[in-house]
C-alpha cells in the first residue's frame, strides 16, 4: 500500500486540512513532518468546523492514527490546549503519537521570536511570533530541547542552562529585557511531562513497521512550497522544509517508500505575511476574493493577501516536489466573475519569463503576464462529477492542469467534507 505526501503548492492556506481529512478515512496514519503551531488547518465535518494548529488533520478520523513527527517543533501548552478542546467536543485523541525526537518550543524561544521581530521593524519577516524559528535555530545550533529530554531532569536542566547562557546576553544587552532563569523554564517544562508522556513514541520505528505491514501512511505538510526554507521566497519563508523532501527527514521514512506526492492548489492565490507576490490584487477583485473565500489565517487571524492564479508558481511546485497529482480547492469562490485572469508568465526587465526566477531580486520585480479565461455564474457547490460543472468551469480546470504540469485529480467545490469532486483516486 502507498505512502503519500500531501503538501501546499503555493504559499500555504490552500486547504490541506480538508484534503487530508478526506483521505483520513482511507489511511491508517497521518503524519505532520515539519512546522509547529504556526500552521493552521480548517476542517469542516458536517455542521462542525475544527481549527487545527499543531495536530495532524487525521485526528478527526476515528480509524486513523495521527503522528507528530521528529521534524515538528512542539509547544506543549498549545498541544495540550488543542487536545483538551477536541476532547471537549467528543473527539477521541488517545491514538496520537509524538516523536521523542521532536523539539520543544520553550518560553524563551517565544520571547526571542517576538522581540527580534519588533527590533527588525520595517525589515521584519512577518513571523507568527510563536517561537518556531528560534526553536529550529536551537536545533541546528545543537542547543535544542527535545521531547525525550522532559524525562531526564538532569539533562533538561543542563540543556536549558546552556541555551540561556547566550540568549540572556542577547535579551539583556541588546533588547534591554530581563534575563530568564533556567529553573523557572525547567519547572514549567517538567509540568507538561506526565501529561504528554502517554503519547510519546519511537515514531520512526512505528511508521516504518506500518509500511512493512502494508498500512497506508499520509504525510501532511504544514505550510506551502513557496515558504520552504530552501526552495521558497527566501527570506520570507518558514524555518523548515514543507516540500516533499521534508517528509522523509521529518519522519524517518526513506524516499523509496513514497509512492505519490499530491500538491494542494487553490484556484486563485493567497499568502500571509511579508514578501513578494506578483499577482496580488489591491482592488475590488482582491477584496471580493478575500470576502467570498473567507481568507483569514486560521492561526494568525490576519487577512490573507489575495491574487489571481499563478501558473509559474504551480509549475515550480510540480518540479521541486515531484508532484504526481493536484487537488484543486476553492473553485466555488470564483463563481460570478465574467472573466478570470490567470498569470502564465512574468515580465522581468522587459523580458518574458515562464519559470520562477532563482534570483530574489528578479522575483521581487516580476510583473504578471495574464491570459483571461471565461468565467461562470452557475452554483457549483452541488456538483458531484466533473461533468456536473459548467463548461467554462471545466475549461478553467483543464487550463490550470495544462499550465501546472500535473493532473488535477480532485476539485473542491465548497468547504464541506462532501463538497469535493474526485476525478482520479489518490489510493
Amino acid at each position: 500500500m502507498p505512502a503519500l505526501v500531501l503538501l501546499g503548492a503555493q504559499w500555504g492556506d490552500e486547504g490541506k486540512g480538508k484534503a487530508t481529512d478526506l483521505l483520513g478515512g482511507s489511511v491508517d496514519y497521518v503524519v505532520r513532518y515539519q512546522g509547529g503551531n504556526n500552521a493552521g488547518h480548517t476542517v469542516v465535518v458536517g455542521d462542525q468546523k475544527y481549527a487545527l494548529h499543531l495536530l495532524p488533520s487525521g485526528i478527526l478520523s476515528p480509524e486513523c492514527t495521527p503522528v507528530i513527527g521528529n521534524g515538528v517543533v512542539v509547544d506543549p501548552s498549545v498541544l495540550l490546549s488543542e487536545l483538551s478542546g477536541l476532547n471537549e467536543r467528543g473527539v477521541d485523541t488517545s491514538k496520537l503519537l509524538i516523536s521523542g525526537n521532536a523539539h520543544i518550543i520553550t518560553p524563551y524561544n517565544v520571547t526571542v521570536d517576538k522581540v527580534t521581530e519588533r527590533f527588525l521593524g520595517k525589515r521584519k519577516i512577518g513571523t507568527t511570533g510563536r517561537g518556531i524559528g528560534p526553536t529550529y535555530a536551537d536545533k541546528i545550533n545543537r542547543v535544542g530541547i527535545r521531547v525525550q529530554d522532559l524525562y531526564d531532569e538532569s539533562i533538561l536542566q543542563q540543556k536549558v542552562e546552556a541555551a540561556l547562557d547566550v540568549k540572556n546576553q542577547l535579551l539583556t544587552k541588546l533588547y534591554n529585557r530581563r534575563a530568564i532563569t533556567a529553573d523557572q523554564v525547567v519547572e514549567e517544562l517538567l509540568g507538561y511531562a506526565e501529561q504528554i508522556k502517554p503519547y510519546v513514541a519511537d515514531t520512526v520505528l512505528v511508521l516504518n513497521q506500518a509500511l512493512e505491514e502494508d498500512k497506508v501512511v499520509l504525510f501532511e505538510g504544514g505550510q506551502g512550497t513557496l515558504l520552504d526554507i530552501d526552495h521558497g521566497t527566501y527570506p520570507f519563508v518558514t524555518s523548515s522544509n514543507p516540500t516533499a523532501g521534508g517528509a522523509c527527514t521529518g519522519s524517518g521514512v526513506g524516499p523509496t517508500k513514497i509512492s505519490r506526492v499530491i500538491g494542494i492548489l487553490k484556484a486563485y492565490t493567497t499568502r500571509v505575511g511579508a514578501g513578494p507576490f506578483p499577482t496580488e490584487l489591491f482592488d475590488e477583485d482582491g477584496e471580493a476574493l478575500r470576502r467570498i473565500g473567507g481568507e483569514r489565517g486560521v492561526t494568525t487571524g490576519r487577512d490573507r493577501r489575495c491574487g489571481w492564479f499563478d501558473a509559474v508558481i504551480a509549475r515550480y511546485a510540480t518540479r521541486v516536489n515531484g508532484l504526481t497529482d493536484f487537488f484543486l480547492t476553492k473553485l466555488d469562490v470564483l463563481t460570478g466573475w465574467e472573466e478570470i485572469p490567470v498569470c502564465v508568465a512574468y515580465e522581468i526587465d522587459g523580458k518574458r519569463v515562464e519559470e520562477l526566477p532563482y534570483s530574489q531580486t528578479d522575483f521581487h520585480h516580476a510583473k504578471p503576464i495574464y491570459e483571461t479565461l471565461p468565467g461562470w455564474s452557475e452554483d457549483i457547490t452541488k456538483a458531484k462529477s466533473f461533468s456536473d460543472l459548467p463548461k467554462n468551469a471545466q475549461n478553467y480546470v483543464k487550463a490550470l492542469e495544462e499550465m501546472s504540469g500535473a493532473p488535477i485529480s480532485a476539485i473542491g467545490v465548497g468547504p464541506g467534507r462532501d463538497e469535493t469532486i474526485e476525478i482520479n483516486s489518490f489510493l
